[in-house]
């Protein structure tokens, strides 16, 4: 009998017993050296909570509104590529928690599930549409990029999130030393030519994708890309892969709906800051004209708690998903979810806030 799931860390530790270690390293990995994956995590322990108390903490209220949609809580779930690797049921299993506990779900383009297919086991059960954003890489062909925001677009997706921060792959040398790549019963479907499926494919000695994204992604994305985004969808484009506050303020007068502070899960550039730590510097610097959102290291309701009292509107947890779906598909992933809701429920009762939308805690 397995122990009792009672935090992150366990449903981690369940994980790599029973993915296989390519796929384990995958989903763990960061770039280089993995400095600031560590940092990701220690950013949090470098932030104090300052608790009021005799406050009526009796009812508490997660609830937040997030690009037009009222959530439950605000904890969503970022993009994580290639889900089926860690479940057979992959993204559809993921877009079925996030439903079923009330919160919203960013797809990858790299799923190995289709746009549809996502949205489709959403509304499989009573209740609508699931809310689902498309994440997106802006690829040489531009015709392939505009498919998927169009394909988002009449599936019933809301928004946009357009991941900046990759010109190239960071080098992750656990995949390069595992040769990685897709197991071969599995494809990212939602591109039909076989060149951009990555399930076939000689890729030498080097990580496979990181040589699929050399060939296949335009490392000569500008500022004015953006604008030709927006000007090809009615959807909210929000940027994902903001460090800094003067790439913030450009990205504001380019008229992004939001910001998402990321450092891809520290798989980019090894040294850059932990998300956490910049995180007030770019809500200082947007001065409210969008959201601003955060991911990287979150693994527990204090730490969502501290984000959003550094000003972040919501909070994007992926590798914690990942965990949850390879232990137990749907049900592990709203496991995970509701884990966190009920962290950060207590530590906002503890620390003497009512309110998710106004927290001042640190």
């Amino acid at each position: 009998m397995l122990a009792q799931r009672v935090c992150v860390s366990d449903f981690e530790d369940e994980a790599q017993r029973v993915l296989p270690k390519a796929v384990y390293d995958y989903y763990r990995s960061g770039a280089d050296q993995q400095d600031t994956l560590a940092d990701n995590v220690a950013a949090f322990s470098r932030w104090c909570l300052r608790p009021r108390v005799l406050r009526d903490v009796s009812t508490v209220d997660m609830r937040v509104s997030v690009l037009g949609h009222t959530l439950s809580m605000p904890v969503c779930v970022s993009a994580t590529a290639m889900q089926r690797m860690a479940h057979p049921d992959g993204e559809t299993a993921t877009a079925r928690a996030c439903k079923a506990v009330g919160t919203g779900m960013m797809l990858s383009s790299w799923a190995t599930s289709t746009i549809e297919e996502v949205m489709s086991a959403t509304t499989a059960s009573p209740g609508g549409a699931g809310v689902l954003w498309l994440q997106l890489y802006i690829y040489k062909d531009r015709a392939v990029t505009l498919s998927l925001v169009w394909r988002a677009e009449e599936a019933g997706y809301t928004a946009i999130f357009v991941t900046v921060d990759t010109p190239y792959l960071g080098r992750r040398l656990a995949d390069v030393r595992n040769r990685f790549k897709l197991p071969p019963h599995l494809s990212m479907p939602n591109f039909s030519s076989s060149a951009l499926t990555f399930s076939e494919g000689n890729y030498g000695d080097d990580s496979g994708l990181a040589v699929y994204v050399s060939r296949s992604i335009d490392p000569s994305i500008c500022w004015d890309d953006i604008d030709w985004l927006k000007k090809h969808t009615r959807l909210p484009v929000i940027l994902k892969g903001i460090l800094n506050g003067e790439d913030a303020v450009q990205a504001v007068q380019c008229g992004v709906d939001g910001i998402l502070v990321s450092n891809h899960g520290a798989r980019q550039l090894d040294g850059v800051p932990a998300t956490l730590d910049v995180l007030e510097e770019v809500v200082e610097a947007v001065q409210g004209h969008c959201d601003v959102f955060m991911d990287g290291g979150i693994r527990r309701g204090t730490d969502v708690l501290k984000a959003l009292a550094l000003g972040a509107k919501a909070v994007f947890v992926g590798r914690p998903v990942l965990w949850g779906l390879a232990c137990q598909g749907k049900e592990g992933v709203v496991e995970i979810l509701e884990l966190l809701k009920e962290e950060l429920r207590l530590a906002m009762a503890l620390s003497g806030n009512t309110s998710s939308r106004v927290c001042y805690c640190l």
